[in-house]
C-alpha cells in the first residue's frame, strides 16, 4: 500500500465524513485515475518529436503511453488523417498513487515562482485538470535526452459529485492548491 493510500484511508476519510457529514465510508469520494496527455501538433513538420514526448511520460508515468492520432485532415494545419498528434497515459491504482505522490513532494515544488495550483480547473462534475509547461520539473527526465521542453496537462478523476467535494478530497490528499483571494 503507498503512502497516499494510507493517507487517504486513515486521515481523509474521516475528515470528508465529518466534513460533508456522510453516513458510511463508501459515499466518501476517490481518487479513480490520472490521466496525463501531451499534444505535440509539430509532428507535422517534426516526426522525431513523438520519439521525445513518449520518452518523457514514459519516464514520468512508469508505463508505455498511448499514441493518439488526428480523427480528420485539416488542411490549414497541414494534418492529415491518422497522424500521430499526442500522446496519453491512464494510471490507476498503485501507480497512480505513486504519481501522485511524486507530483506533490517532488515535482511541483520544484516549479519556478510556485504560489500552489489554481483552483479553476474544475469541470463541474468532480474532476480537476492542471497544465504543467515544463516536464523537465519531474527529476527522472534527463534534459539531454529531449529536444526541447514541453508541457503537460494531468487530470485527476474522481467519484466526487461536486467539485467542492473534489476540491476537499484533493487537498486533503496534499495538492497544494492557492490560497483564496479576495474577489476569487
Amino acid at each position: 500500500m503507498s503512502r497516499v493510500d494510507e493517507i487517504y484511508k486513515n486521515t481523509v476519510v474521516p475528515a470528508l465524513m465529518e466534513e460533508f457529514k456522510y453516513s458510511t465510508p463508501m459515499q466518501v469520494p476517490k481518487l479513480m485515475k490520472i490521466v496525463i496527455n501531451s499534444g505535440v501538433g509539430e509532428t507535422v513538420t517534426n516526426p522525431k518529436a513523438m520519439q521525445y514526448v513518449e520518452y518523457a511520460m514514459t519516464r514520468i508515468s512508469g508505463q508505455k503511453p498511448m499514441i493518439t492520432k488526428s480523427k480528420k485532415s485539416i488542411a490549414v494545419f497541414k494534418l492529415r488523417q491518422g497522424l500521430p498528434i499526442g500522446c496519453m497515459v491512464t494510471l490507476r491504482k498503485t501507480r497512480m498513487y505513486n504519481f501522485f505522490d511524486r507530483l506533490v513532494s517532488v515535482a511541483l515544488p520544484r516549479v519556478r515562482d510556485f504560489k500552489g495550483i489554481p483552483r479553476k480547473g474544475f469541470d463541474g462534475r468532480g474532476n480537476y485538470t492542471i497544465g504543467i509547461r515544463e516536464q523537465i520539473v519531474f527529476p527522472e527526465i534527463e534534459m539531454d535526452k529531449l529536444d526541447k521542453v514541453r508541457g503537460m496537462d494531468i487530470t485527476f478523476v474522481t467519484s466526487a459529485k461536486t467539485d467542492d467535494e473534489a476540491r476537499a478530497l484533493l487537498s486533503h490528499l496534499g495538492l497544494p492548491f492557492r490560497k483564496k483571494v479576495e474577489g476569487q
